[in-house]
């Protein structure tokens, strides 16, 4: 009798045991509010959440500044970060101010190139896509002129031809020489595009 009790006392451990891994995963919570980003990371192992966190965090803020970097580099990312503090198999549940999955950015207007739509120092919200189309606004990494925010005037396959809206022409006198002022009419690369704005 004794054996039988002790035999299905070890098989309800067994039980729970298994039960207590079924329903406990591990897993990284990460939200992003387009300035901000917060991290909290669920495990039973004794790892260093701490230091593994604020990892998470800077790396999502580097991802968020980064034009070439979108939602799978943000995933595959923690994913590398967790393994490294010994993570496997890891579930990665990202949202964000605009909705799961999707990576927001505020930036400011700097200039008065995409008057009267956009005021000089005007903060926008964009979405990190490349996934443009003419009329969108996008903020773009421009070889020649840096970071702009333009309107998409046209896609020509991967190339971007980007405009401001202030259509006005200027004219100024620098170091004695007469100089035009006006809005710049540009083409990127796709993978230049930062993201599109969705809300300024």
């Amino acid at each position: 009798m004794a054996k039988k009790i002790i035999l299905a006392l070890l098989v309800l451990i067994l039980i729970a045991f298994l039960a207590l891994n079924f329903v406990v995963n591990d897993s990284v919570d990460l939200y992003i509010d387009g300035e901000n980003v917060s991290v909290k990371t669920n495990t039973l192992s004794g790892i260093d959440t701490k230091n593994m966190n604020m990892e998470i965090c800077d790396y999502a803020l580097d991802v968020m500044n980064d034009p070439t970097s979108d939602i799978t580099t943000l995933r595959n990312g923690i994913d590398d970060i967790c393994r490294r503090y010994g993570l496997e198999d890891v579930e990665i549940n990202i949202d964000s101010s605009i909705g799961e999955n999707q990576i927001p950015v505020i930036v400011y207007v700097d200039g008065t190139s995409m008057l009267p739509t956009l005021q000089d120092g005007q903060s926008v919200l964009l979405k990190k896509s490349h996934d443009v189309n003419p009329g969108d606004i996008v903020v773009a990494e421009s070889d020649e002129y840096g970071g702009i925010i333009k309107r998409v005037d046209s896609v020509n396959g991967n190339s971007v031809h980007l405009v401001s809206d202030n259509k006005e022409v200027s004219y100024e006198y620098i170091n004695g020489d007469l100089y035009e002022i006006k809005g710049i009419s540009t083409w990127v690369d796709i993978s230049d595009i930062n993201g599109v704005v969705i809300s300024y």
